[in-house]
């Protein structure tokens, strides 16, 4: 065990975790030229196309550092704070991490977020500043940047380029040196902690576990603690770039298991697993419930498909365990799914993932989130409310609370200005404005969780020209002023268009929302008047003026009373056909509530 080193890469976005990993793996020798590619982990085409990390990777390098051969475990997370959920997890498997933080860039919100999840849980920090072959790196105050931040010497930051692979044979010095050899007894039972898993078509669930205490052998009859099944071990390994089966995997090692699981409910992320003859007394703590941020509808294009994205859902979950949803129906999409996301990008990546790995198409409602509602007959109860279609009758209503969070910012002292108007208008209240240097400020916000659902970070970073940072933390509930909106379309009301908005801000949005639906629903044969409602109040009104053939082509001259008779015949022709009418919404029209502001 004394040569085994768990660790995970660490940073903000775009600070350049995958190509370290790359160039670790090209120095350990751990993959062939023929094997070569950048960013070698993401093996998703997604991760490939956007250049950002959805998933974390695991895998195995050896090393010989003084004459003695090492196992190194090096897991690579995602920067995004959409996918902070995997970086809690990846962290713990491991006992240290390395730190990047980008030369040009400095330290950004994500890397401070990072860092206390890392620090909660007992990691060595090894800060690496990356990128210093650049020409706009600024590598002294970036060190000091750190050395403020870590308390560490300005001697242990290791200065390293990614790109040319300069500094990286002192980082694999580093990893052995500083971090801790994993602790447990190889004798004990067996505890394993489940951290990732990926479901095959054609060997059903494979499971990712890091070995606490114990040994697990193949063959070997095993149970989860969680689900209380028993299975037998047909096949553990390690995981190198393919997986290598083994004998057996011992305490402080990281490895893979495949049981023949078929069913995607039966293995749980962060549960333990232990020997089915000798269990262990307790099982791994310390993995929390995921909290969901923004929810939104998910329904199958054809109704007729809702089994087959059930069980879609079911294997996506296994490999993003921080996807949650339940089921639910809607009157104008028939049966789909209730779904919980970490934020909007994380939304995009299952809605896309869900078409390309699944073949699944699907529509997906506007997106809000949790609030709670009480009523006058029992104000101490709330109600969740999920949907808006959810929300008590406004005469039966005392008031509703809608999650608050605590929005960091990092930027450049320029955008200030830009930054606080814009968090203004979303209803924010800023707590705290801190000079880290003297170009660079941290804004404290509290604000609605709901204001930041839509297009929040994409104005941040247009007022900010891309400098500014952003993360949040959820603080609570308050009080608010939130009316529900509903969409009419031919006097029908959509449920899946309804949004609770504050007060304040209903009536220029439903005005909005029917502006932007009028563009984009197609004419039909008759008028489509589109309305917004607060209750039984209309507040906002356009109509889809009707295709019409040109009835009194064939009346030259004569009489106008031929022609009117023709026009009355039309127009009743019209009404009625609007009374059965039925109007289709297109996909666009659903995400288009999201993009207002275009």
């Amino acid at each position: 065990m004394k040569h085994i080193r768990n660790f995970c890469i660490i940073a903000h976005i775009d600070h350049g975790k995958s190509t370290l990993a790359d160039r670790l793996l090209d120095f350990t020798g751990s993959v062939t030229d023929r094997e070569k590619q950048n960013q070698l982990l993401d093996n998703m085409d997604l991760e490939r196309e956007r250049g950002i990390t959805i998933k974390s990777h695991a895998i195995q390098m050896e090393y010989t550092y003084q004459g003695e051969q090492y196992v190194l475990n090096l897991i690579d997370t995602p920067g995004h704070v959409d996918f902070s959920y995997e970086v809690s997890r990846s962290i713990a498997a491991c006992e240290g991490a390395l730190l990047v933080v980008d030369a040009a860039q400095s330290i950004q919100a994500q890397t401070i977020s990072n860092l206390y999840l890392a620090l909660e849980n007992d990691l060595e920090i090894i800060p690496v500043l990356n990128k210093v072959d650049l020409p706009s790196a600024n590598p002294e105050e970036v060190t000091d940047d750190i050395v403020d931040l870590l308390g560490c010497k300005a001697s242990d930051v290791i200065p390293a380029s990614a790109k040319t692979g300069l500094g990286i044979e002192e980082i694999l010095s580093a990893i052995i040196e500083r971090i801790p050899a994993p602790k447990g007894d190889p004798a004990q039972p067996l505890q394993a902690l489940i951290f990732d898993s990926v479901y095959n078509p054609f060997r059903g669930v494979e499971t990712y576990f890091r070995v606490i205490n114990g040994t697990i052998k193949k063959g070997q009859k095993i149970k989860f603690v969680n689900t209380n099944k028993d299975y037998f071990a047909d096949e553990v390994g390690t995981l190198k770039l393919t997986q290598v089966p083994k004998a057996s995997i011992s305490a402080g090692d990281v490895g893979y298991l495949i049981t023949g699981i078929k069913e995607a409910k039966e293995v749980k992320v962060g549960d333990t697993i232990t020997d089915a003859a000798n269990p262990t007394k307790e099982p791994i703590t310390g993995f929390e419930d995921v909290k969901p941020m923004v929810f939104a509808g998910i329904y199958p294009v054809d109704t007729e498909d809702y089994e087959d994205l059930r069980s879609s859902m079911e294997k996506l979950q296994l490999n993003d365990a921080s996807l949650v949803f339940s089921p639910e129906s809607s009157a104008a999409l028939g049966f789909g799914f209730r779904c919980g996301f970490l934020g909007m990008l994380h939304m995009e990546i299952i809605q896309e993932r869900l078409e390309r790995e699944f073949e699944m198409t699907v529509i997906t409602t506007v997106p809000n989130v949790s609030y709670h509602a009480f009523t006058r007959k029992d104000p101490e109860k709330p109600l969740i409310v999920n949907n808006p279609t959810d929300l008590p009758d406004p005469s039966t209503l005392d008031h509703v609370e809608e999650p608050y969070i605590k929005a960091t910012i990092i930027t450049k002292s320029d955008f200030v200005g830009n930054i606080m108007s814009l968090c203004i208008d979303k209803r924010g209240l800023i707590t705290n404005q801190t000079y880290l240097t003297t170009d660079r400020v941290e804004l404290s916000f509290d604000m609605p969780l709901a204001e930041i659902v839509f297009d929040f970070y994409d104005r941040l970073k247009t007022v900010s020209k891309g400098y500014a940072s952003f993360d949040y933390a959820p603080i609570g509930m308050r009080t608010s002023k939130l009316v529900r909106v509903d969409i009419l379309l031919n006097s029908q009301p959509v449920d899946a268009l309804s949004a609770l908005i504050h007060f304040d801000n209903a009536e220029n949005i439903g005005r909005r929302m029917c502006e932007k639906l009028r563009e984009l629903i197609p004419r039909q044969q008759f008028d489509i008047p589109i309305q917004a409602a607060i209750g039984a109040k209309i507040i906002s009104r356009e109509t889809i003026k009707a295709l019409r053939k040109d009835v009194t082509a064939k009346c030259y001259g004569g009489d106008i009373s031929r022609k009117r008779k023709l026009l009355e015949k039309q127009k009743k022709g019209k009404k009625r056909m609007r009374q059965v009418g039925n109007v289709e919404i297109p996909q666009q029209a659903f995400m288009a509530v999201l993009k207002l502001n275009d």
